[in-house]
């Protein structure tokens, strides 16, 4: 019998999960054992998985898992070294040269598990059978705006924390605004779900909105309209052959507008990364990255974002995620073979 172990998040700030109790119910009504741990933070109660009939495993138990176990969850593991054994579901960032990556692929190549990498699993046209994409835009534009507003004040944003849901965070945005100035923002890949999250945000917020998509940056570098708007988020992942959307001299360019950047895709160690005016992520305690003062310009580049909105993005992301989890039995054939191989060429490299 297929065996899926969802396990608790172990990264500070991570409530989300990808699997909710009704979806667990409908696995195990096809015949898939579904075990779930408990957790202290998870922002969708243990009783519901009880109720759906899952086993429920103490809190970071799965390095005890049955060795047959397919490990499932979404963000980090703890990183102490430990070769991985089991088959694991979840958000590595190890393929596209990350370093933390890389040290991720020798513990499973030292344990002889597999990664089957979140961000990998596609269908057969290339697209994702699942992404938190939109409420990754959504946040993260809010993240973008709290920036921008706390610099009206003269000062660096402070920390974030999660929300019940959109209309409490629409309504703390509101409060930290000036009441009727609004930044002009200009959105790369306005077209995907990121793209879609982050100009509905600012619509809401009452924000004049440049949507750009692959047709404006086609032509390819410089782009000097993203300059020219207080606010710029990137919502495309870095691919090889991305052009570079703000180079590294635009921090000593007098004459930018541009204060804030969103790089709401967040890969700034990859090699493809668009956006050359910082290096590393920022966090819930500390949003913005101060990189240049005068003009000022702040980064905000949190890789968790829709945390911030932990049980609207759950039940989204588990909703396209679940017909492929149905799939599990069948491992080497469809969107889990493909997954394989890419993990397969990836680990074959270090």
């Amino acid at each position: 019998m297929t065996h899926l172990w969802v396990r608790a998040e172990q990264r500070p700030n991570e409530e989300r999960v990808g699997l909710t109790p009704e979806g667990a119910a409908a696995l195990i009504a096809a015949g898939i054992k579904v075990t779930v741990e408990q957790s202290s933070v998870r922002a969708i109660a243990i009783d519901g998985y009880i109720a759906a009939g899952c086993t429920i495993a103490p809190e970071n138990a799965w390095p005890s898992a049955p060795a047959d176990a397919i490990v499932f969850g979404l963000k980090e593991l703890p990183e102490d070294g430990t070769p991985l054994t089991h088959r694991h579901i979840m958000f590595g960032h190890a393929f596209k040269g990350q370093p933390a990556g890389q040290v991720l692929l020798k513990r499973f190549r030292a344990g002889g598990g597999t990664l089957y990498d979140l961000e990998y699993l596609v269908d057969e046209t290339g697209r994702r059978v699942a992404a938190f994409g939109y409420w990754a835009g959504y946040a993260g534009a809010a993240v973008a705006l709290k920036c921008w507003a706390a610099q009206q004040k003269g000062a660096l944003a402070g920390p974030v924390s999660k929300y019940a849901g959109k209309t409490a965070l629409l309504a703390d945005l509101a409060a930290d605004l000036p009441a009727a100035a609004r930044p002009r923002a200009i959105i790369i890949g306005a077209l995907g779900r990121v793209g879609t999250g982050a100009a509905d945000l600012c619509g809401a917020m009452g924000m004049d909105v440049t949507k750009w998509d692959m047709a404006e940056t086609a032509s390819g570098a410089p782009f000097p309209e993203i300059l020219a708007h207080e606010i710029f988020l990137n919502c495309i992942l870095a691919r090889p052959g991305c052009p570079v959307f703000v180079p590294a001299d635009a921090i000593g360019d007098g004459a930018r507008k541009l204060t804030v950047i969103g790089d709401i895709a967040c890969d700034p160690t990859s090699d493809f990364s668009p956006i050359k005016v910082y290096n590393r992520t920022t966090e819930w305690a500390e949003p913005a990255l101060r990189v240049a003062e005068n003009p000022v310009l702040d980064v905000t580049a949190i890789d968790n974002l829709p945390s911030l909105l932990p049980v609207e993005s759950s039940i989204d992301y588990a909703a396209q995620l679940l017909p492929t989890l149905a799939q599990l039995g069948a491992l080497e054939a469809g969107v889990w073979a493909r997954a394989k191989l890419d993990y397969l060429a990836h680990v074959a490299k270090v």
